[in-house]
């Protein structure tokens, strides 16, 4: 019990607060740009392969993660990546302005590599059940586009969007690999706190923080989920 008590005090209260925070804006503007983009498909209807190019990619976007994905970003966004290298040419300096790939906006930038393709996921089957003549009947009503969202479509898409977002801190709080590639073992985000204590290298004494502080992540996860999971029930009613 001493070890659950150290692991939510000092500098480990701020970790998992430093993480948090990450997953909930990744999440945020991963859940925001996601919708935004499941709505811009859904009016394409020409060329018909057009959805499924994007379904497609959206899929392998939102399982690729770790190592390559670090890699790829180190090698756009890094000191000396190409698009900071392009950016100096024309008086931009990211490096000079305090970004950097493995600082707290770098790592969310990076997030939402895989954030908004998995929000579009998630959202696709409820933007799917929004039946066309539910529109025609808020047109024929005198509806605006605008109260049609705001009364009809946001309502119903409502517990998909929520659910999306836990889901999307979910899976920023439990991401692991790709942040420790970007900042080397240094960051401070909770899973990689646990590695830390988990690895052999702990300080006297200590053995037991990785475990109490792997425990509080999943008292967290779980709650999150249990949450998805009741979002993800009430959306489904709607979808076809």
């Amino acid at each position: 019990m001493s070890a659950m008590r150290e692991a939510v005090t000092g500098t480990y209260l701020d970790s998992f607060l430093y993480t948090i925070k990450l997953s909930a804006l990744s999440a945020l503007l991963g859940a925001i740009c996601g919708a935004l983009l499941t709505a811009a498909v859904m009016r394409v209807e020409r060329p018909a392969w057009a959805r499924q190019v994007v379904s497609s990619f959206a899929g392998v976007a939102a399982n690729l993660g770790g190592i390559p994905l670090a890699f790829a970003f180190l090698a756009t966004l890094g000191t000396q990546g190409l698009v900071t290298k392009a950016l100096s040419w024309f008086g931009m300096d990211l490096v000079g302005a305090g970004f950097t790939i493995s600082n707290f906006a770098g790592i969310t930038v990076v997030y939402l590599y895989f954030q908004i393709p998995l929000m579009f996921l998630v959202t696709l089957p409820a933007f799917e059940g929004l039946r066309p003549t539910w529109r025609e009947a808020a047109a024929n009503l005198g509806a605006s586009p605008t109260r049609y969202w705001r009364h009809v479509g946001l309502p119903i898409l409502a517990p998909s969007l929520l659910g999306g977002f836990l889901l999307l801190f979910a899976n920023a709080f439990s991401a692991y690999a790709t942040a420790y590639a970007l900042s080397s073992g240094g960051a401070r985000l909770i899973p990689v706190q646990i590695r830390f204590f988990l690895q052999g290298n702990t300080i006297t004494g200590k053995d037991n923080l990785g475990y109490a502080m792997a425990a509080w992540m999943i008292i967290i996860m779980v709650a999150v989920m249990g949450a998805y999971l009741l979002f993800r029930r009430r959306s489904e009613q709607w979808q076809p």
